[in-house]
Parts: C-alpha cells; sequence; structure tokens
C-alpha cells in the first residue's frame, strides 16, 4: 500500500507541476525515480517532522501541493500544533501520508503505535481522513487528491494485504462503497479492517445470517446520506476499526446517529482497540488478538447483537 501510494505520487508528479514530495529521514531508495527524474520537487529532510509540516504548508500556500510523508505518529502527535496551525487553520492542500496506521508497528512497542490517530485529526476543521483497505483502492484514491481544496491524511496499512475493493463500484472521496449489500446486520468498517469484516460475514452466512459491509474509506467527511440509507434496515450494526474506541470511527457514526437518527444509536456496537496503551509487544495480529479484533469476535460481537 505504501509502494503503491508512493508511485502514485511520482507518476502524478509528471503530470502535474505542482506536486512535490517531502519525506522524513526515510532512507535510501524512497521514490530514486522521483528523485532522479524531478530533483527539484523531491525533499528528503532529516529527523525533523514539524519543520517539513511547516516546510509543506509554505509550499502549499506558493502554490505547489505538498505530499508529505513519515511515519503516522510522527505526522499526528508530534506535529499536531504544525498540522493545526499551520494547514488546517489556512485550510491548505497538503496530503499526509501516513505510514503504519493501528498496530503496524507493533514490536517498536506503544510510542509507534498509530491508534488514536483519527481521533486526534477528526478535531481539527477542514481535515479530511482516509484510510483504504487495499493496495488497488489506493491505486484510485490517488488521482482524486491532487485537486481536492482541503488537507487530506491518508492512512496506509502494513501492505500486502488481500485485494477486497472492486474497481467496478469505484472511488470517490467522501463515499462510502457498499462492498456486501446487508440484510440482517452491516459491519462499518475502514481501512484493512474491512478485510475482517467481509471474512465475519463468511461466518456469519454459515450460521443463516446475511450481513453486509459498508467501507467507510473516508472518516472524514463521513458519509451521512449511506448511513441515513442503510442504518434503518438492518437489525444489528457493529463498527470495525484499528483504533481506539474513543474518537475514531464508531465515535463518528454514534454522533451522527445522535445527531439525526436517535433512535439507531441503540443498534450499535463499537469493536476497536481498549482505552490503554499497549502493553504487549509482537506482530501486528498478535497484538490484534490480544485486543480481540478478529474475524471470530466479529462475527460473535454481530451475532450477540442479533440474536433476541
Amino acid at each position: 500500500m505504501r509502494n503503491t501510494s508512493l508511485k502514485s505520487v511520482y507518476q502524478l508528479a509528471l503530470k502535474d507541476p505542482r506536486i512535490v514530495y517531502i519525506g522524513s529521514d526515510l532512507g535510501a531508495g524512497i521514490l530514486d525515480e522521483m528523485k532522479r527524474d524531478i530533483p527539484d520537487r523531491f525533499f528528503m529532510e532529516g529527523v525533523s517532522e514539524q519543520h517539513i509540516v511547516g516546510m509543506s504548508a509554505g509550499l502549499a500556500m506558493e502554490g505547489f501541493i505538498p505530499y508529505v510523508n513519515t511515519i503516522a505518529t510522527f505526522l499526528t502527535r508530534r506535529c499536531f500544533e504544525q498540522v493545526a496551525v499551520d494547514l488546517c487553520l489556512h485550510d491548505l492542500p497538503v496530503r499526509l501520508i501516513a505510514n503504519g496506521g493501528g498496530a503496524v508497528y507493533a514490536p517498536l512497542g506503544p510510542t509507534h503505535l498509530a491508534v488514536e490517530d483519527i481521533a486526534i485529526l477528526r478535531a481539527l476543521p477542514n481535515m479530511t481522513i482516509i484510510a483504504p483497505c487495499d493496495a488497488e483502492e489506493m491505486k484510485r484514491l490517488m488521482p482524486h487528491t491532487v485537486d481536492w481544496p482541503h488537507p487530506i491524511y491518508i492512512r496506509l496499512g502494513k501492505g500486502g494485504d488481500a485485494i477486497v475493493s472492486k474497481p467496478e463500484l469505484d472511488f470517490k472521496i467522501g463515499k462510502a462503497i457498499l462492498l456486501k449489500e446487508p440484510k440482517d446486520g452491516v459491519f462499518v468498517s475502514t481501512g484493512v479492517m474491512t478485510q475482517l469484516a467481509l471474512q465475519a460475514c463468511e461466518i456469519l452466512a454459515e450460521k443463516g445470517f446475511h450481513c453486509g459491509v459498508m467501507h467507510m474509506h473516508t472518516i472524514k467527511p463521513l458519509d451521512n446520506e449511506a448511513l441515513t440509507k442503510w442504518l434503518p434496515n438492518v437489525k444489528s450494526v457493529v463498527t470495525v476499526e484499528e483504533h481506539t474506541r474513543i474518537g475514531g470511527l464508531g465515535s463518528a457514526v454514534l454522533e451522527f446517529c445522535n445527531d439525526h437518527m436517535p433512535d439507531q444509536a441503540s443498534k450499535i456496537k463499537r469493536i476497536g482497540i481498549p482505552d490503554k496503551f499497549a502493553d504487549k509487544y509482537g506482530s501486528q495480529d498478535s497484538l490484534l488478538a490480544y485486543w480481540g479484533i478478529s474475524k471470530e469476535t466479529l462475527a460473535q460481537t454481530m451475532l450477540d447483537k442479533l440474536k433476541p
């Protein structure tokens, strides 16, 4: 997914002289083609994440479209003031490409786990937040980012994930994709958790329940129309995210229901990361299992809501 996004930056830059790439101490080999072919629009800065956000703001004010790339925790926790004041306050078209959303950097522990990044940035006016489910969806996303008039945060998975998106369903920022039409219940998911939701539907089908998956790749702005259309038609709604249950996708769905469809709120159950710092090291999958995020727990959570 990361390689796909960066290759897309290079390909888009070949066509659009406004596009620049700014990285932060990402090592040798990153976008070598762009460094070779368009050296005046390739910048690899040192360990200076707050600087590169400010730098991107200045370039955006001069008419450029900067794509900033580094580790997700550095872009959110470390650079919060710069993202808020330099980018969002001025509503600048800077694209933050965040490596390692969720538990990707599980071997490095809580300092590198971006498990509250969505909550941090959802609080900022003008910010757009997107979490693609696979590399193919990333390809469809990137061209839409060029002329989007607001800052964008693009949350990357670990890469190498199964392809579950469907090109015939297209892609549009702010519009959810119904990957599987619901009957009894619906999973509202984002990022690579959409893959788990689809697997959970298969388990539920074996038990005689027909559930759907609404892939909410854009967490902000939320697709309120999709929620208004589908939530009243099902008995249960389970939100799924590789993020703390506070302030992320589940919170956004509950907030929308509280404001516009209060009768639907009782249908909703949230699956996400507990409200505590990680106290385990290991693989991404081992941490997700420790937190109780698996296709089996998704299926059981939905089943518990559907049973009378």
